[in-house]
């Protein structure tokens, strides 16, 4: 770290080696020099316009004249131009405008950094075998590397220089392989499923996040990102897309999968990953990403969690707008610079979405179902327990048993590839308030809560709780919860949409059906569609099958008389 002391530290910097190394103009290395400054304070990307102007003269524009030098550091694939937080704008591509970089963030690029760090250049002369499979893997990661940096530079002259060193590395590499005498996997794979060699590099990109451990949120594993890798232009990555599709080669046979989520735009993206089967199959030793199995087969071995794969996302839901917009802004948290912000003020220090949560209200107001669709939009599965049920099994026992529900959600969440959230549904059960009592069955009560409590408190992850009633949960709890957010009765206009969504759409009705009528009963969307399964099948045995108003009408008088909740009414 010599040279990159001298390079920041130097006021003279034609006069430092990396100046003399990089062969740029004076310019351009002061514009590295700020980013490295930044770089080394912890600020990984910084605007355009804040950058130039804190290098150049601000007053008299000057600034303006070095967008040319900036443009030519993003050519050659020193830095990396992201995208403007608040546009949806391809971060792998260069813009046209020089004025346009004034408002995007740029960022030091990985080919930047390993050259700080004097990594030794390859040399391409000495061909001697591989010594194993993982030297060889080594050297087709750095292949990918190679490709990253060509998705940067497309429109650049040192487009054709870079193709030339990518042709040359992959020579390399092909004739390495040919006096090398280990099991090749790899080459056995792509034989296999007859792969071409967009479709490999594809494959390799992904296996390398596998290798390095990246989480799922890995811009690296996005569509357009794998794309880049593979066209020159828009109009190729149109064309390309088709390899990442259902029905592609590499979706169908199980080579990759992939998860769909929101992101801050409210777009839909989708993240790619090596599937476990064929990620075991690659990896034939002892390696902490071979740990990395299935949920499924994780959970299987406990018997404290039920796992839950979500199948309706945010939108499926029918609950109150402002419910909603508050459930979305907790998931553009997700979003790769939302998160870079939060870390870089402090608010949070982990680069994965991290939530405590109180869904209260009513029952049957869709407090587990919103759960289980934000748990869906965040790609994620659910470890859930009923609290009611944790209660009765561990009175008596230790607070070691206590911990041990913790204490699981944590060792499966190290030995999967993904978190999962952990869902504490009827939270009300558990986490009640304290109370004063000599009893032995309190003090056990009390001194439960107050381990469960500090678990919470460390907890690092995404954790919901739902409970009918707030006004019982202990106020040290409350504290410890990010967001108390209410799930209201729906209002007439939401349980109308209710009817509409679970009525069935291939049903025959009688003449002068009309949900509106049934809309007026206050009834929660858990009532409705039981009301709905319970005429469904009142229907289904009559002799015509025709589903009549009366039918309804019986159905919701006989669910308000048997309710537990007496404060429900006709609304008419």
């Amino acid at each position: 770290m010599l040279d990159l002391k001298e390079f920041l530290n130097t006021k003279e910097i034609e006069k430092t080696k990396i100046y003399q190394e990089l062969k740029c103009s004076k310019n351009e290395a002061l514009i590295l020099k700020e980013l490295c400054k930044n770089y080394v304070i912890s600020i990984s990307s910084i605007n355009a316009f804040t950058l130039l102007s804190s290098v150049f003269n601000r007053d008299k524009y000057s600034y303006l004249d070095a967008l040319d030098d900036l443009k030519k550091l993003i050519e050659r694939g020193f830095i990396i131009q992201n995208s403007s937080f608040f546009k949806n704008i391809d971060s792998n591509k260069t813009q046209n405008s020089k004025l346009c970089l004034l408002q995007n963030e740029v960022s030091l690029s990985e080919y930047f950094l390993e050259f700080l760090e004097n990594k030794p250049k390859f040399e391409l002369d000495k061909k001697e075998a591989y010594k194993d499979y993982l030297e060889y893997l080594r050297d087709e990661f750095v292949r990918i590397e190679f490709y990253e940096r060509l998705s940067f530079i497309r429109s650049s002259s040192y487009n054709n220089e870079l193709k030339t060193q990518i042709k040359n590395y992959e020579k390399y590499i092909k004739e390495r392989l040919k006096k090398s005498k280990f099991y090749n996997v790899l080459n056995d794979l792509f034989k296999e499923h007859n792969l071409d060699t967009k479709e490999q590099i594809l494959f390799l990109a992904l296996l390398r996040e596998e290798y390095t451990l990246s989480n799922e949120n890995s811009i690296s594993r996005e569509l357009t990102s794998l794309l880049s890798l593979i066209s020159e232009n828009e109009f190729e990555q149109r064309q390309n897309k088709k390899l990442l599709e259902e029905g592609s080669k590499l979706i169908d046979s199980g080579l990759i999968e992939y998860d769909e989520y929101l992101n801050a735009f409210g777009d839909i993206n989708r993240s790619f990953f090596i599937s476990d089967e064929i990620l075991q199959r690659m990896i034939n030793f002892e390696s902490k990403q071979s740990k990395k199995i299935k949920l499924e087969n994780v959970v299987k071995e406990q018997d404290i969690f039920e796992l839950i794969e979500p199948n309706t996302d945010i939108n499926d839901i029918i609950i109150p707008e402002q419910t909603k917009e508050l459930l979305e802004n907790i998931l553009k948290q997700q979003d790769k610079k939302v998160l870079e912000r939060l870390n870089l003020w402090g608010i949070r220090t982990s680069k994965n979405i991290e939530a405590k949560i109180i869904f209260y209200g009513p029952a049957g107001t869709g407090k587990t179902m919103s759960a289980l669709s934000m748990a869906k939009s965040m790609k994620k599965a659910v470890l859930s327990f009923d609290c009611s049920k944790i209660l009765s099994k561990w009175v008596g026992e230790s607070e070691q048993n206590v911990r041990r529900i913790f204490d699981t959600y944590k060792n499966i969440s190290n030995t999967c590839k993904q978190s999962p959230i952990l869902l504490l549904n009827e939270a009300d059960q558990f986490l009640s308030t304290r109370v004063q009592s000599s009893s032995g069955s309190d003090k056990m009560h009390n001194q439960m809560q107050n381990i469960f409590l500090e678990q919470i408190e460390r907890f690092s992850g995404v954790i919901i709780a739902t409970t009918n009633f707030l006004e019982s949960l202990d106020t040290a709890f409350s504290r410890r919860f990010d967001y108390k957010i209410e799930f209201k009765k729906p209002d007439f206009k939401d349980r109308l949409k209710m009817w509409k969504k679970f009525l069935p759409k291939n049903a025959e009705f009688e003449k002068d059906f009309d949900e509106n009528i049934l809309a007026n009963y206050e009834l929660s969307g858990a009532q409705i569609l039981l009301i709905v399964k319970n005429t469904a099948l009142k229907a289904a045995i009559s002799k015509n099958g025709i589903f009549t108003m009366k039918d309804f009408l019986e159905s919701i008088e006989k669910e308000l008389n048997s309710s537990f909740d007496k404060t429900k009414i006709v609304g008419f």
